[in-house]
């Protein structure tokens, strides 16, 4: 990490990044709770969530804007508009008003497809490929550890100002980010005008993700074990409550020991990459999610906490190793419209998961739903690691010597 933080151009987006991205981690369960206090309703607070899930639907086609600007004031651009988006939350007062709540969420889900595209692209103009994967270890690193401290404060600051702060702080960060993301100075050409039918451009990101062997095989393992996973949303909350016998508070416990283990993946993420290669890590980084599946079929907390911790490790290290390698292999004229039809891939899974994953918990014994979920995830570890030898160990020359 040390050395792609020598970087100038690097160390001033990862300076941006860091308070956009705070902003990002208080915003999502802070607007679900800001619902819940509106309506007393569980469902209104789930919704929330929902309402920034759902502009995954529109990803491809926001991709295809993203890639017809040059990323620096595009992203600055961005940020911006995320930050005006959040303005509206300053005239809620009552349940009345829970629609600026959710045209918001929308607003916000929309920009941050937009954000996560250019930035993508960024990424590649500052970044050489060989440092790729310290790039996003080290910005992994960053929201794995704002994921023990910024959902609290976000809470905090609703549960203080009612909403004002939440809002205020949020557009804060959007700002500052925008800010100190102008100073990057990175060449960029014009991109060129575009040569098919709009349609056929929307789809070029699905067209090279599903055409490249690699990113195939990458995407295919991660949506299935992202559809295992998606369960887990609500089945957690069965765990503490007939597996632990604790209130429901007690999850916040478990993601803050699951955050800590995030630090340490997000550290070792791309060292790891260089030694293995991406797929190889993905895959590894899904099979550490494995403990924490089985330990659950057998409730203690003496085995949440260490399972939580290993879990947590294998976050960013599998995201660093798909994201590391869609940017490799992705020509950056593209790299937006890929970025957005993976997250648009990943997402809408995710959210049917969750959904039946809630009907699922009230149907069925949670122990036997954790027991398939943990089988589902090592078929899809055994699918990744079958295809490691499309993406081979990129070792600097210093650790080839």
């Amino acid at each position: 990490m040390k050395r792609i933080l020598k970087r100038r151009d690097f160390r001033l987006l990862f300076g941006g990044l860091f308070f956009s991205m705070t902003s990002e981690s208080m915003l999502l369960l802070a607007l679900a709770i800001w619902a819940k206090d509106l309506t007393g309703s569980d469902g209104m607070a789930g919704a929330a969530i929902l309402a920034v899930i759902a502009p995954m639907a529109f990803a491809p086609m926001i991709g295809y804007v993203v890639d017809r600007f040059r990323r620096r004031p595009f992203l600055v651009t961005a940020l911006i508009v995320s930050a005006a988006g959040l303005s509206p939350l300053l005239l809620i007062r009552d349940r009345g008003d829970l629609w600026i709540l959710y045209a918001v969420a929308v607003g916000y889900g929309l920009s941050y497809i937009a954000v996560s595209s250019a930035l993508n692209g960024l990424i590649k103009e500052v970044v050489p490929d060989e440092l790729l994967a310290e790039a996003n270890g080290a910005l992994q690193t960053v929201k794995q550890g704002l994921r023990l401290v910024a959902p609290l404060m976000g809470a905090g600051l609703y549960a203080a100002t009612k909403g004002w702060g939440l809002a205020t702080v949020g557009m804060v960060g959007f700002v500052l980010a925008s800010i100190i993301i102008s100073f990057l100075r990175v060449p960029e050409e014009k991109p060129a005008p575009p040569e098919k039918r709009w349609l056929s451009e929307v789809v070029v990101g699905i067209r090279h993700l599903t055409r490249t062997a690699s990113l195939r095989r990458a995407v295919l393992g991660c949506i299935v074990v992202i559809v295992a996973l998606g369960f887990s949303e609500s089945l957690f909350f069965a765990l503490v409550d007939q597996g632990l016998h604790r209130r429901p508070e007690f999850l916040a416990v478990i993601v803050s020991v699951q955050g800590v283990g995030g630090i340490i993946g997000g550290v070792t993420a791309a060292r790891v990459v260089r030694r293995l290669g991406e797929i190889s890590t993905v895959a590894l980084g899904v099979g550490l999610f494995l403990p924490m599946l089985v330990t659950s079929v057998f409730p203690s907390v003496w085995l949440v906490f260490p399972s939580a911790v290993v879990g947590g490790i294998g976050l960013p290290w599998a995201i660093v190793g798909l994201m590391t390698l869609m940017q490799r292999v992705t020509p950056n004229e593209i790299v937006g419209r890929v970025s957005a039809a993976m997250d648009a891939l990943l997402s809408g899974p995710q959210a049917l998961a969750i959904a039946l994953g809630a009907v699922l918990v009230e149907q069925l014994p949670f122990r036997l739903l954790f027991a398939a979920m943990a089988v589902v995830c090592g078929l899809s570890v055994t699918y990744l690691w079958l295809g490691r030898a499309l993406s081979t160990p990129r070792l600097p020359a210093t650790e080839l010597a």
